[in-house]
């Protein structure tokens, strides 16, 4: 089937017919704006969320089931899913809610994530490992658990949440930023190890004021004013390139890296070789001092942030 063909067959206004999505940490904020988008182009919806504080501590139940209560109010189709994604049974659960209410899975979408900012010599080893084991086992191990049913069915869409925190760095989230960039690595190998079974996997680095970008300082009158304007990006300006990467229309599409700030679609680039040198003889760290460096030097990249690559308000 051609391309104009497939676009044909598909409605634009129910781009996700019939799929079967998982969405992780989708009580609130930008999981929930994509959850409810997809229902509404059709997809029937496994909403999860364990409800807890930004910080990963407590827990609200209720949070999960409320966004299905408005998925079905509206016409849509949707359950509801409590447990964590930081264990490997509780990502079997996940998988198994959308499976024992819909028979299937095709989408997975892993958006659950929790913040332990602090710099990083004040960092301690469970502000550490708390993260970790939400953001980047908790993305292994919904991935893995889904990844059987998509080998098997030759089919299937990743989705994962990645952010500039991690593509371009920031100061206080070593822990959040290594998970960000380390999904970005773990959704190529993803997409290299299942291409030849129809898997695609992708990256979103999302943008929107929510409970994740509420706690940046608002120290100073720019920090204040660029808080302000951020609370104009809301989540729900994430939600269509999520639902987009599910449905078929991005069939060809696999192992990219995007990301969405207010009505601004970017596709970042990935690691590739700036500069190279060589010599027959091999080099010596005098060599490379001499002779590697100063070529190399002018190639270097400053320490941005994200408000430096991203210096304009948003469109």
């Amino acid at each position: 089937m051609t391309d104009q063909m497939l676009t044909d067959t598909i409605d634009p206004q129910k781009m996700c017919d019939g799929k079967v999505c998982v969405v992780t940490g989708a009580g609130r904020g930008i999981g929930k704006a994509i959850a409810k988008l997809l229902a509404s182009h059709g997809a029937m919806v496994v909403v999860n969320d364990i409800g807890v504080e930004l910080d990963g501590t407590g827990g609200d139940t209720s949070l999960a089931q409320s966004v299905v209560d408005d998925i079905n109010g509206s016409g849509g189709e949707a359950v509801s899913n409590t447990d964590s994604v930081a264990t490997y049974k509780g990502a079997e659960n996940i998988i198994e809610t959308a499976l024992d209410n819909f028979g299937q899975i095709d989408v997975v979408i892993n958006n659950a994530g929790i913040l332990r900012d602090v710099i990083f010599h004040k960092m301690t080893e469970e502000d550490w490992d708390s993260v970790v084991n939400v953001m980047l086992k908790g993305t292994f191990n919904v991935s893995r658990v889904a990844a059987t049913h998509f080998r098997n069915q030759s089919s299937g869409s990743f989705i994962h949440m990645t952010s500039t925190s991690g593509l371009l760095g920031n100061f206080g989230q070593s822990n959040y930023g290594a998970c960000k960039l380390g999904i970005v690595g773990f959704s190529k190998c993803i997409a290299l190890d299942m291409a030849r079974y129809n898997v695609r996997s992708n990256c979103i680095a999302p943008s929107a004021w929510s409970r994740m970008t509420g706690s940046v300082p608002t120290n100073t009158p720019e920090q204040k004013k660029r808080a302000e304007q951020r609370k104009q990006v809301t989540p729900e300006k994430n939600a269509p390139m999520a639902v987009f990467l599910a449905s078929d229309m991005s069939r060809d599409i696999t192992g990219q890296v995007f990301a969405t700030r207010h009505n601004e679609i970017h596709l970042f680039s990935q690691p590739r070789p700036l500069r190279t040198m060589q010599t027959a003889e091999g080099w010596t760290p005098a060599a490379i001092a001499e002779r590697v460096i100063p070529a190399l030097r002018h190639n270097f990249l400053p320490l941005d942030r994200t408000a430096d690559i991203f210096p304009w308000d948003p469109v």
